[in-house]
């Protein structure tokens, strides 16, 4: 009776070492290594801020850069935009020299001086590229030609138009586009008599913007 407990205490101590053993290899196979921690990628196409910048081109009743008639547009702009969702959505103020480019009325023509826009602009960022479009109210001063006096002060409109803008760096960028503004009832005088008429013009341009 005393040999069967012996032999019983002998396996025992001779097996504890392989369970040991073998609890320590399944601990060891079950632990991995927490992931490794990556900082989020910049946005490398960012085009949230304000800016200014300005502005060169041509502005024609007609959209033909070659016909006559064609003023040389340079002004300033600046304004403010965010990207949302994926889409840049922003306003705009610019100020713009139109080099008294002509329009018909009435009994002749009136050319335009100045015009002062407000608009609304949304665009598809394409990492570096933005594809916009943008519409607002325009503000447009005109002078007296050939006879035919226009109205005083600022007459307001519409402006809509597209454009696409590339950036450089984060800081610069350069754009270009193209702009159809209408000015409704335009009141002219031509012969002592007065009449109203719509008029419209094109603006093509290319501008420089510096981001804050």
């Amino acid at each position: 009776m005393i040999k069967k407990p012996l032999a019983l205490a002998v396996i025992a101590s001779l097996t504890a070492p392989l369970a040991t053993t073998a609890s320590a290899a399944d601990l060891t196979s079950s632990y991995q290594e927490p992931p490794a921690y990556n900082e989020p990628a910049a946005r490398s196409g960012n085009w949230d801020g304000a800016y200014v910048g300005a502005h060169g081109g041509f502005v024609s009743r007609r959209l033909n850069p070659f016909k006559g008639g064609k003023g040389v547009a340079a002004g300033v702009q600046g304004g403010y935009q965010a990207d949302v969702g994926g889409v840049v959505v922003g306003g705009e103020g610019e100020l713009s020299y139109l080099g008294d480019a002509d329009v018909k009325v009435n009994g002749g023509k009136l050319e335009e001086r100045h015009r002062l826009g407000l608009k609304a602009k949304a665009g598809v960022p394409l990492d570096q590229t933005l594809l916009y479009g943008t519409a607002g109210m325009a503000m447009t001063n005109f002078r007296d030609s050939g006879g035919v006096s226009g109205p005083d002060g600022w007459k307001a409109g519409y402006i809509v138009g597209a454009g696409i803008e590339q950036k450089f760096n984060d800081k610069i960028s350069a754009k270009v586009e193209y702009n159809y503004t209408g000015t409704p009832n335009v009141r002219s005088f031509a012969g002592g008599v007065a009449s109203e008429q719509d008029v419209h013009d094109h603006t093509v341009k290319a501008g420089v913007n510096y981001k804050f």
